[in-house]
């Protein structure tokens, strides 16, 4: 049989540059598979709408051209229906698609699709579960959500630096806060500045906050930054960017299959989208996702 695939577009991705490449990424796709189904949605009803119609019509493999929000919504349809997903990146972070090893531009990543749609290569990833909600990234909650939720309020600049001036903006007025940090084998109670849960090692446009992250050994890994003045978050930001923060004697990592956060009402985020305020409890789900590999 062959290969029935569909590209869902988010057209305001990267700031228009996943509408503005669609047609050519749709052209490339078309080698490699017998029917695709081009999706153009503004809305996530809009494609959650479009993604079933296709899937009833036999979709074997969905390939998202976006950023993180729109391969978060590929996601949640793609592990409810067991269709296998791909990933074009044309979005602001690309945290997703960086942990996957997909090449960063969107040109070659559809040539590296194509070549695994012609192979038939496919791999099964772990996801995280929180309440209904799949990720495929990580689960945040405290200083770094509050610099999410302002990052995605704010119109410039674009790209990682965007998150960089978030940063410097939620400094000002962030404080450490009691937090529960309960594994299910064993339990902590600590002030914090941050948790960090991770399925895979980037957010935040390639920050590795949790350099060891696996989403093939079946459990989070979890970085935990404790108590932590302004200017010890200052002079910690620099080792973010490469995963040197994990040796900061204010650091903790643990490895869990799942965790629940309570002790205070920090904003939840989750693949850089809103899930609410703690309390909140993650599930590792191994095997839950097939990618193109």
């Amino acid at each position: 049989m062959g290969i029935h695939a569909a590209l869902a577009v988010h057209p305001a991705s990267g700031h228009g540059a996943a509408a503005r490449i669609a047609g050519t990424v749709a052209e490339r796709l078309r080698t490699a598979v017998d029917r695709l189904d081009v999706l153009v949605a503004n809305t996530v009803e809009e494609s959650r709408a479009l993604m079933r119609s296709s899937h009833a019509a036999g979709l074997d493999v969905l390939i998202v051209l976006g950023g993180d929000g729109a391969a978060h919504q590929g996601v949640q349809f793609c592990a409810n229906h067991d269709v296998a997903l791909g990933l074009v990146p044309a979005g602001t972070g690309n945290d997703f698609a960086r942990a996957l090893g997909i090449p960063g531009e969107p040109l070659p990543a559809v040539d590296a699709l194509v070549a695994a749609l012609r192979s038939g290569a496919r791999r099964r990833i772990d996801l995280g579960r929180a309440g209904d909600t799949w990720f495929a990234t990580v689960l945040c909650a405290g200083f770094d959500a509050s610099v999410n939720e302002r990052a995605n309020r704010m119109r410039w600049p674009s790209g990682p630096r965007r998150y960089d001036v978030a940063i410097l903006a939620e400094l000002a007025a962030f404080r450490s806060r009691p937090v529960i940090v309960d594994t299910g084998t064993g339990r902590l109670e600590l002030d914090a500045t941050l948790v960090a849960i991770g399925n895979t090692r980037f957010y935040g446009g390639g920050v590795p906050i949790c350099p060891t992250a696996d989403p093939e050994d079946g459990v989070f890994d979890v970085t935990i930054i404790g108590h932590a003045t302004r200017r010890g978050l200052v002079r910690m930001l620099p080792g973010l960017r490469t995963g040197r923060h994990v040796t900061h004697p204010a650091v903790r990592t643990l490895r869990a299959r799942s965790v629940t956060l309570d002790g205070n009402t920090w904003p939840a985020y989750a693949d850089g989208e809103p899930q609410g305020t703690v309390p909140v409890t993650a599930s590792c789900v191994p095997g839950a996702l097939t990618v193109l590999a």
